[in-house]
């Protein structure tokens, strides 16, 4: 029997928009081209082709030139992999409690990665040196899994920033207790364009050894990286990202698609108009009564506090997310691809279903 014929056709309605996530947004149009222009003809697999040769030299010129390029298939591939590279079997990792991976990665780096997560409460998802020295000690006690690791996030859960002043005292505070410092950049380019700074000024330049470099939200199809900034701090990258699952057999188009937002200046629009449509919100969201903007806008996130009936309506218009349901708190996320009609709109619903 011969398989039913099937037309590959659109399932979905290209007008929707939502403000849950900027992972909702599609691939943009100059990453396609460049898949595109990866594909045909035969590439070497598992990374030995041109495209990931070439993300090495564009890496370098944004993280320095001990950088090298790991590509992954996804931002939690990345983490697992990355901190990894950077802990022993009883090693342990200082993150804020609302890291990533501490809440939202399903235990992968303690269950895949085998570390332990030595959290630490945060007003505002930052760390500081002051917050790491609640959980860094005892590195000669047996009973207690080694700090080894301090992993910040950049721009983080919350939206807030680190300055780069900041980045580098964590770092000279990790180092001093021979630490290593991770950064979970799945939102870096965005911590760039608001910060008005290249990436190497509170990566390496600041210190950091290794991060997690995203891609996803910022325009790509799929695909992050781990960027080695610090060749001394990590150990058998090649092996632990095949051993995790991340190792991509066509690599070039993982590569190609990190080539098309870093070598020119795309990582940087994209970022750069999320934030401003994450302001424009935010801006028309304060002449609300009744709205409460929880944190400092920074990034492409807005935070904010609104009576739970008026939520639950408001989903049903555009998709967002709770952030805490019981105490009324959301979180509405910009991405490359909103318009400023998208964010007029949403105020708009806002104001009527506040009304009511």
């Amino acid at each position: 029997m011969n398989p039913p014929k099937t037309d590959a056709r659109r399932h979905h309605d290209p007008r929707e928009r939502g403000f849950a996530s900027d992972n909702y947004a599609g691939a943009h149009p100059e990453v396609l081209a460049a898949l595109a222009l990866a594909n045909g003809g035969h590439q070497t697999a598992y990374g030995e082709d041109a495209y990931t040769e070439n993300l090495q030299r564009v890496v370098r010129g944004h993280f320095g030139a001990t950088a090298e390029a790991f590509p992954v298939f996804n931002g939690t591939g990345a983490n697992v992999v990355a901190l990894q590279a950077v802990t022993d079997r009883w090693g342990a990792v200082i993150c804020a409690e609302s890291a990533h991976i501490n809440v939202d990665e399903c235990g992968a780096p303690e269950r895949v990665g085998g570390l332990k997560l030595l959290t630490v409460p945060t007003p505002d998802g930052k760390l500081t040196p002051e917050l790491i020295d609640r959980q860094a000690y005892g590195w000669d006690d047996e009973h207690r899994a080694m700090p080894q690791v301090v992993s910040i996030t950049q721009s983080t859960e919350l939206g807030t920033l680190y300055t780069p002043d900041e980045i580098r005292a964590i770092c000279e505070h990790a180092h001093a207790h021979g630490m290593k410092v991770h950064l979970d950049g799945s939102r870096i380019a965005n911590a760039a364009a608001s910060l008005d700074v290249p990436m190497r000024t509170f990566t390496n330049a600041a210190g950091v050894d290794i991060l997690s470099l995203g891609g996803t939200k910022n325009g790509a199809l799929f695909g992050e990286a781990v960027v080695v900034i610090n060749p001394d701090a990590v150990r058998h990258m090649k092996h632990l990202r095949k051993l995790s699952m991340q190792l991509a057999s066509k690599m070039r188009f993982v590569s190609v698609q990190l080539e098309a937002l870093l070598a020119k200046d795309l990582w940087l629009r994209n970022a750069r108009h999320a934030n401003e449509m994450a302001q424009r919100l935010a801006e028309g969201v304060r002449a609300v009564h009744g709205v409460e903007i929880l944190h400092p806008v920074q990034a492409n996130a807005v935070f904010a506090r609104l009576p739970h009936e008026v939520s639950e309506r408001l989903r049903k218009r555009f998709r967002f997310y709770f952030w805490d349901e019981a105490a009324g708190d959301v979180r509405w996320m910009c991405a490359f691809d909103t318009t400023e009609e998208d964010v007029d709109a949403f105020v708009a619903a806002l104001k009527e279903e506040m009304a009511r």
